[in-house]
């Protein structure tokens, strides 16, 4: 009869083993592939996302407002958010391919920390 202390011992290794073997199976290695801490993350149905696509007439708004002065620059006109990434950071970071009415196409960066009611138009450059 094994005594208490061997099957301790047994029961530790089985938990061991167990994790070891789930650490090591292609699901694990596969989920932590795809979810990478501050790696950036490919959104899908971006068009009817109503929370990137407002993001993207935020984007549109402040550059028209960030105007350079004397360069008599034409306002853009939003038309739709046709590609986005996300990030998690100190906050959410938004990479954004923002279409305007001409379909000319623009890269935005946009910051939103939800908590406390903030987003931040970072960059918004012509696509290259």
């Amino acid at each position: 009869m094994p005594s208490v202390f061997h099957q301790r011992q047994l029961w530790i290794a089985v938990c061991f083993l167990a994790l070891f073997s789930f650490l090591l199976s292609p699901l694990a290695i596969d989920a932590r592939r795809d979810r990478k801490v501050g790696a950036r993350t490919e959104m899908k149905n971006v068009e009817s996302n109503e929370e990137v696509q407002e993001l993207g007439r935020l984007a549109v708004e402040e550059y028209n407002r960030m105007g350079v002065p004397g360069e008599g620059r034409q306002k853009l006109h939003f038309a739709r958010v046709a590609e986005a990434q996300r990030q998690v950071v100190s906050g959410i970071k938004y990479f954004l391919k923002v279409v305007v009415d001409d379909e000319r196409r623009y890269d935005a960066v946009v910051i939103v920390k939800s908590w406390v009611d903030y987003r931040e138009l970072v960059s918004f450059n012509p696509e290259v």
